[in-house]
């Protein structure tokens, strides 16, 4: 279970979607990055180019599409904001559907991280990597 790094007060409901989604990027790179140390020691451009199957826009779009089910009320309406922020750009490698999902889904990720629900998070991304899914 995952918790937090600082005792700084944060009211995640408070902050922009595009917020949480800077902070979701870095948990759920973080628990990819873990994931494929744990299986193996290699070198470090092999675990990059692990690291990228899972934490791509087209990639996370599909986890956030398989994780949709099983939100509750409140991770849905975080998912729903993050996904239709408004954002600056889009990457020329994913499309602009997939960056918003993936975008939706680190703002989930983001929220569920700054209001301490490790549990939960763990959940969540034990469903985005089920089912034979390259876990990284």
């Amino acid at each position: 279970m995952i918790s937090r790094f600082t005792d700084k007060k944060c009211d995640a409901g408070m902050l922009s979607p595009l917020t949480l989604a800077f902070i979701g990027d870095t948990v759920f790179d973080l628990y990819v990055r873990e994931t494929i140390i744990c299986q193996a020691n290699r070198p470090a451009k092999m675990l990059h180019g692990e690291a990228i199957k899972s934490v791509s826009a087209a990639a996370q779009a599909k986890k956030a599409e398989k994780l949709l089910p099983f939100l509750n009320e409140d991770e849905l309406a975080v998912f729903k904001r993050g996904r239709n922020a408004h954002t600056n750009h889009v990457p020329k490698n994913s499309s602009e559907r997939d960056y918003h999902y993936a975008t939706g889904l680190e703002a989930l990720v983001g929220w569920l991280y700054l209001n301490e629900k490790g549990e939960r998070l763990d959940e969540i991304m034990k469903i985005c990597f089920e089912d034979g899914e390259e876990r990284a």
